[in-house]
């Protein structure tokens, strides 16, 4: 290669590197829109001249069926122009994304839940709208609601058959070990509380074809389930989304029923018509985490390692499918975590209950399974009176222990070891649990906890159809460049991303690249941004697709300058051909004035995905992310209040992309992950109403509690083994695990209570109550029992 000409000869002043290239530290694209406003969400589109709202009216009782439904005032009610209800549907009445028909755009008389949507009003106003449901007379024969676990399964209520998978002799395991335990624990739901509720906006286009902004993470499914209710081919059918105010899943699935809702609006009434839940009806009529109950028996030996295992988790889906087998097949995923288990089986049972139907939610069943297994790991150390972390460490994935997962995967890239001892260190864990052993000694009303906790986390769509992506990339004449690909943006800093990953093919300056809205239009067929797999996979369709630009204007450049391949380097926003140095957009132009195609799509598909569900063996992951956390709390003995007073993170997130970005998404995860276990609980009534639909009674967490001290590292280390865009990793989705530290933490710091070797029996969330609950079955318990319950 011929060295880089100096600016003195003639050439043009070449910069040492391009602003926001792969790799650097920079703003998201919209954080200035963000905090002044500007940034642009659905409900911010400017409407067309006489946009209608539709609001949903919902049913008042949990299960029975609609006797009566007499609509007639609703109807003449004041600024009302038309009623919805499920007659008004021409094509399917159904939103299900696996097209299971228990998904109804508006019940056919059914009621299966609380708030389900039976009618909705288009009016001129939604303040008229929500006016006119007041007026709607509705009869029910009403019947009994199974809300829990146990009542569903008391009744035999399953969305789907019971799924087991697991390697090894398990009975004859937990008959040979040293130690057995048994044991139950409940975890909680959570809502998505995203800044922005769900929203779209339907626009009546030619030939009855319709245009939808939607605040949605799948806009292909959107459009494909609109075309379906429509009864249209999804040709015609547009879905557009710039950016949401948050999704965390909630916006996957569940957004498509609220644009199905405007668009029958709009076909009705050949108007523009916009829906948009208010907070109380967007809590209480779409989906949340599943909340789980999992029981298990363990075997083990003196020094903590795990022989045997048997664990059962039992989901609460609510009243239809949506996700939940997906959901349900990745908490038993994930139960292992870090740990290799020699003898497992690991069943589930997806159960159906009359409460709003269960969706994806970051982490998608994963938090749930991995907190099972930490709780499992817990016990065992406090049997054995050892430290947990001990225990922890004994039973990582290694060629001690084995590399193999109990759905037959073998784990190539294992680096939790290495984090956590890392961590362990630099966070000075083991003088911070002596200093809080002597503290707790002499404190009889605070007690402090710690625990370090890590995370192993599979990375791709287990659905393997899911794994691909596609992009579009347009050069125009003055060198700047046009970027879409089928990845919606809520925050996360996707697009950011990739933009630098464009940036970095071209060698232009990120401010070159102009992001684009995600449209059905532009890119079709894509999957959802989920499963930490939005900068996987579009990432790597948007550098697919430059690449090939970039080969065209190689290639060009070659036969118009008689030079060969090796003589052409892209530098800094210009191109050296030869010893010549001209700017990129000056090549560009030469290019189009040749009739050289600047433009070009782009695709990409995970490889080496392979899961056979029937054997429960396979790869359903192309890699795993890792992480530990220390965390550090303090609770009140006297309130049940818990402080976490501080947190060390290291996260492995291979080559960043954007060392910023990702660690806000760490920050994030850790927060939101916190607030799950602390202090978001929710709460049904005997009738099956959700009392906890408001900020006013249901708490995410608030600046105020942040930790005190909150460090976030990247692991310096870290390189992707798989040959993933730039090698880096996913990271949306794994740090919200790395807050089980900090339930770990909680139950840590009631265990100080017991000298017997107890340990708290403290379900998900640990609010005040389960704190004060806890305390007091320790101060009454007696030493915990070989193979009776915790």
């Amino acid at each position: 290669m011929f060295d880089k000409p100096d600016a003195t000869e003639g050439q043009p002043q070449v910069p040492d590197r391009i602003a926001g290239g792969v790799a650097e530290a920079i703003a998201h694209d919209s954080a200035v829109k963000h905090v002044t406003g500007a940034a642009v969400y659905v409900d911010d589109i400017p409407t067309p001249r006489g946009t209608l709202y539709v609001v949903p009216g919902g049913a008042s009782i949990a299960r029975g069926r609609v006797t009566r439904m007499d609509l007639t005032r609703v109807e003449g009610a004041s600024g009302v122009v038309t009623v919805l209800t499920a007659a008004d549907i021409p094509g399917d009445n159904d939103t299900s994304p696996t097209h299971s028909g228990d998904d109804p755009v508006l019940s056919d008389g059914t009621v299966m839940f609380h708030g389900q949507v039976l009618f909705a009003v288009v009016a001129r106003s939604e303040h008229e709208a929500r006016a006119a449901l007041a007026l709607a007379d509705i009869d029910y024969a009403e019947e009994t609601p199974a809300l829990t676990i146990a009542e569903a399964r008391a009744a035999e209520n399953r969305v789907s058959p019971d799924y087991a998978f697991g390697s090894g002799d398990v009975e004859a395991a937990l008959a040979a070990a040293p130690h057995v335990l048994a044991g139950e624990m409940a975890i909680g739901g959570q809502d998505h509380f995203y800044l922005e509720g769900q929203a779209s906006l339907a626009i009546p286009a030619e030939d009855g074809d319709i245009v939808v902004h939607c605040s949605t993470q799948h806009p292909s499914e959107v459009q494909h389930n609109l075309a379906h209710v429509l009864g249209l081919p999804a040709s015609g059918v547009v879905v557009e989304v710039r950016r949401m105010g948050g999704g965390f899943g909630g916006k996957e699935s569940q957004a498509t029923q609220w644009a199905a809702l405007a668009a029958l609006g709009a076909r009705k009434t050949g108007r523009p018509v916009k829906c948009r839940l208010d907070r109380d009806d967007d809590m209480v009529m779409t989906g949340k985490r599943h909340d789980f109950l999992a029981d298990w028996r363990v075997g083990f030996a003196d020094d903590g390692r795990i022989v045997g295992l048997d664990v059962r988790l039992s989901s609460r889906c609510g009243a239809s499918k949506d996700l939940s087998d997906a959901i349900a097949d990745r908490a038993m995923f994930h139960v292992a975590n870090a740990y290799h288990l020699p003898a497992a089986r690991i069943s589930s049972e997806r159960l159906i209950t009359n409460t709003v139907s269960n969706t994806a939610f970051r982490g998608f069943g994963g938090p749930q399974g991995m907190m099972v297994g930490e709780r499992i790991v817990e016990e065992i150390a406090r049997t054995l009176r050892l430290d947990p972390l001990d225990v922890r460490k004994r039973n990582f994935y290694g060629p001690k222990t084995g590399t193999r997962t109990p759905y037959g995967m073998e784990v190539e890239d294992f680096v939790a070891d290495q984090l956590v001892a890392e961590l362990e260190e630099t966070a000075r864990y083991r003088e911070r649990r002596a200093a809080i052993a002597r503290f707790n000694g002499k404190s009889s009303v605070i007690k402090r906890g710690i625990a370090l906790t890590p995370v192993k986390f599979g990375i791709s769509f287990t659905t393997s159809f899911l794994n691909q992506a596609g992009a579009l990339i347009h050069i125009y004449r003055d060198g700047s460049v046009m970027l879409n690909h089928g990845g919606t943006e809520m925050g996360q800093g996707l697009f950011m991303k990739v933009a630098q990953v464009v940036a970095n093919v071209f060698q232009v300056d990120v401010e070159r690249v102009k992001i684009t809205a995600t449209s059905t239009a532009k890119v079709p067929n894509t999957s959802a941004t989920a499963a930490s797999s939005g900068s996987d996979m579009n990432g790597m369709a948007a550098f697919n697709a430059a690449m090939t630009i970039r080969k065209r204007l190689v290639d060009f450049a070659v036969d118009a300058y008689k030079v060969e391949e090796a003589d052409i380097e892209f530098l800094p926003n210009h191109v050296r051909i030869g010893n010549a140095v001209k700017p990129f957009a000056d090549l560009v132009d030469e290019a189009y004035l040749a009739r050289i195609s600047l433009s070009s799509t782009g695709y990409y598909r995970t490889p080496k995905i392979d899961f056979d569900r029937a054997s429960g063996t396979g790869r359903p992951f192309y890699y795993f992310a890792y992480g530990a956390a220390v965390s550090e709390v303090a609770i009140d003995m006297l309130t049940g209040e818990s402080r976490v007073l501080a947190v060390d993170i290291l996260h492995d997130v291979g080559s960043s992309l954007n060392p910023a970005l990702d660690i806000g998404q760490i920050e994030g995860g850790f927060i939101q992950g916190m607030g799950w276990l602390t202090s978001e609980e929710l709460w049904w009534d005997d009738k099956g109403r959700l009392k906890t639909h408001a900020p006013s009674t249901y708490k995410i967490p608030t600046c105020g509690d942040r930790p005190e001290r909150f460090t976030v590292k990247l692991w310096e280390k870290g390189r992707n083994a798989e040959p993933t865009i730039y090698r880096s990793k996913a990271v949306g989705e794994p740090p919200l695990m790395l807050a089980i530290s900090v339930h770990a933490a909680i139950a840590d710091a009631l265990a100080s209570l017991a000298r017997d070797g107890s340990f708290p029996r403290l379900d998900a969330p640990a609010t005040p109550e389960r704190i004060l609950m806890a305390a007091r079955a320790l101060k009454q318990a007696a030493p915990l029992k070989e193979g009776a319950a915790s």
